[in-house]
């Protein structure tokens, strides 16, 4: 195998920083599995650690703090190739946060390698305390000493009944340990051990590592445990893949340039489902999609808004400023978007019980809740189609038959109320 793991020996840690080694040792650990690159799946998130990324040669997913478990245990238990390596880089402050995660991955010996870079303190956003700090540790939050235990990931990662579970200092090789880990079909947890030198090394001077395992009454160790209940998942889960649905091209648009529809109703009116009647229509016809849902954190009560773009280009990234029609078929909806109103140029279709905003844009009234509150959404996009044009209405009615609702729409009303 050409390929490393890593495209430059430049990484981008601080001089003497454990991360390095870490990096190295996975190379390594790698190369002598003879595993290519382009076989793995490495999955980090917010932390020093994390810019491995972009010197990585493998895949990357580089999620939320805390959330690189969660989002690696998805993608492992979706793989339909078991010859995958999944692996997550972590540091102790997302193993912090992220622990409920970790655990349960462990629990259920999902077949992932679990990499956690134990440097004792948050490195990254200032040397605070975290989770992982030992008693007497000095961060810039306990420059006093920490007066409390830290957790000790490895075994609650054996009660949690991880089928491998490994605590290492980190060290020039250390491969052998994560090749173990690499090699066990289900959890893998390492813990490399490690002193941030920007800010362990300067407030806490001559500490060891095996000093402070001592202290804490913590050792190196390697444990593997006879575990086959990732049998069950192996042979029980399918490739997500399967599940998505193909939507082929059936119809044909004329539509010329990209365009963004933004619906704004209630929250429990349908309105997410509505822009995604939408935009499977388009897809139907042949469009570029890119669609997004907002709404509050409540989500069963105020405002919600879904944004559709459709495009007749192969690229639709979302880099729309402004829509270029507004469909407001309720009062959350209007009070939501009473600012962006007030600039707005484009066409606002309004539903008839709402009062007319301040706007320059051209209104259209309609009476979009006429078939009652959760029909409004569909019924107000399906009116906007016949209006414009933009794809067939016929796409549109194919693309609300591959949802969940289409039992519950007035599908009969609406066309005989728009005539098509």
């Amino acid at each position: 195998m050409d390929k490393k793991l890593l495209n430059s020996n430049k990484l981008p840690f601080c001089a003497g920083c454990g991360h390095h080694l870490i990096s190295l040792n996975t190379q390594k650990a790698l190369e002598k599995l003879n595993i290519d690159p382009l076989d793995v799946i490495l999955v980090s998130d917010i932390g020093c650690h994390g810019i491995i990324d972009k010197f990585s040669n493998s895949h990357t997913v580089h999620g939320l703090h805390g959330r690189s478990v969660a989002l690696a245990s998805g993608i492992s238990l979706g793989l339909k190739n078991k010859d995958k390596k999944v692996i997550v880089f972590i540091g102790d402050g997302g193993a912090t946060i992220g622990m409920q995660h970790l655990l349960e991955a462990a629990r259920l010996d999902i077949d992932l390698t679990v990499i956690i870079h134990n440097n004792m303190l948050y490195g990254m956003t200032g040397g605070q305390a975290s989770g992982f700090t030992p008693k007497g540790f000095v961060t810039t939050t306990t420059p006093e000493q920490s007066k409390t235990r830290n957790y000790d990931i490895c075994q609650l990662a054996l009660s949690a009944k991880a089928s491998f579970v490994a605590r290492v200092i980190t060290k020039p090789d250390f491969s052998d340990i994560i090749i173990e880990g690499l090699k066990n079909e289900g959890f893998s947890l390492i813990e490399a051990l490690e002193l941030c030198p920007s800010y362990a090394l300067k407030m806490n001077k001559n500490m060891k590592l095996k000093d402070i395992l001592e202290q804490i009454g913590e050792k190196e160790f390697v444990v593997k445990n006879d575990n086959y209940r990732w049998e069950y998942y192996k042979n029980s889960t399918t490739d997500l893949f399967e599940k998505v649905k193909i939507l082929e091209k059936k119809y044909e648009h004329n539509l010329k340039r990209t365009f963004c529809i933004q619906l704004s109703g209630s929250a429990g009116e349908g309105v997410q489902t509505a822009g995604e009647v939408f935009a499977y229509g388009a897809v139907l016809s042949g469009l570029s999609v890119n669609q997004r849902g907002s709404y509050p954190v409540t989500v069963g009560v105020g405002f919600s808004t879904s944004e559709v773009i459709i495009s007749p280009e192969k690229d639709c990234t979302y880099n729309v400023n402004s829509p270029d029609f507004m469909i407001i078929t309720s009062i959350d909806g209007l009070n939501v978007n009473i600012e962006k109103l007030k600039s707005f140029k484009g066409i606002v279709y309004l539903d008839n019980s709402l009062e007319t905003p301040k706007t320059d844009a051209k209104i259209i009234k309609y009476d979009f809740r006429k078939f009652g509150a959760k029909n409004s959404a569909i019924f107000s996009l399906l009116y906007l189609l016949k209006e414009n044009k933009l794809y067939p209405v016929e796409s549109f009615i194919e693309g609300l038959q591959i949802t969940n609702i289409k039992e519950k729409v007035a599908l009969d009303k609406f066309k005989e109320e728009l005539k098509i």
